[in-house]
């Protein structure tokens, strides 16, 4: 499922911190495939992105974020010293969203720096595969509902500047375009 280059480089790594992409990075805009099977090599990128994410610190990763097209998603929305409560999600799919609606200040660990209010259904429904390759569904609201939808976003190619003007948005692609082109002399 992983590929052997990947699998190595976790295993070796042991709960490694992946590098995370930033845009313009392509792999940001591409649509994940489907994940056919939990087993240990999945349980380690889990690893790895839960280690990652909090490292950042974030509170959600998507495995496109991490090089990854593959349906997976990490969330945990507790702060600084509050217990943790990770939730992980494979092939996550929403099935309902409420009408009404909640914004919310987003940002992004594949945009660093920015964030920007965005406006989703305050509560979702979702079903997705456990850690332990069970089917499960979950009903979402708050902070939750705001995360999963911005993380199964990620799957989809999609990111969260794509709620904003165009001209918001062109403008923070430039900024991230420029310093990539900068970084590269």
């Amino acid at each position: 499922m992983l590929t052997a280059g990947l699998a190595n480089l976790i295993s070796a790594s042991h709960m490694a911190i992946l590098p995370i992409l930033t845009i313009p990075d392509p792999i940001l805009r591409k649509k994940a495939r489907l994940i056919e099977r939990v087993d240990a090599d999945l349980r380690r990128l889990m690893d790895g992105m839960l280690a990652t994410m909090y490292d950042a610190p974030g509170i959600g990763l998507a495995a496109p974020q991490v090089g990854i097209l593959r349906r997976l998603i990490v969330m945990d929305p507790a702060k600084d010293e509050a217990p943790k409560n990770p939730v992980i999600m494979v092939n996550p799919e929403i099935l309902t969203r409420s009408d009404e609606m909640r914004i919310h200040e987003e940002g992004c660990l594949s945009i660093p720096e920015i964030t920007a209010e965005v406006e989703r259904p305050a509560r979702t429904r979702v079903k997705y595969i456990d850690r332990h390759g069970k089917p499960q569904e979950m009903e979402l609201e708050g902070i939750w509902s705001t995360l999963v939808q911005h993380e199964i976003d990620h799957l989809n190619g999609v990111l969260f500047i794509d709620y904003l003007s165009r001209l918001k948005r062109d403008m923070i692609v430039k900024k991230f375009t420029k310093a990539k082109r900068a970084d590269a002399l």
